[in-house]
């Protein structure tokens, strides 16, 4: 799986918009996975690469996700259901071991 950071309010900023909190979006993705979801209905690729975003909030590190079955369900493509859920799960597990380590990456 490959992650691509974006840290949102440092382009925000650029564009001359104050936005002094912080806040990072991470792009992630699973090239073989895409290719075989893309291969099967390309609509998909609207909702691709999936986002992880990391914050704070009242002082508490946040993460968090779309998820992938719901936009499987906006694509209407039944087929594609165990894949988008395999790929939450996935998420998921990943998500929960950073929670650990969030405090570090807000600095």
């Amino acid at each position: 799986m490959a992650c691509y950071g974006n840290l949102a309010n440092g382009k925000i900023t650029k564009k001359g918009f104050d936005f002094s909190h912080p806040f990072v979006i991470l792009e992630v993705c699973n090239p073989k996975e895409a290719a075989r979801v893309l291969s099967e209905n390309r609509l998909v690729g609207y909702f691709l690469p999936c986002k992880i975003v990391v914050y704070k909030e009242n002082g508490t590190p946040k993460i968090g996700m779309r998820k992938p079955t719901l936009f499987m369900n906006m694509a209407n493509d039944k087929s594609l259901k165990s894949l988008a859920e395999d790929i939450e799960k996935r998420l998921i597990a990943c998500l929960n071991e950073c929670r650990l380590s969030l405090t570090p990456i807000l600095l």
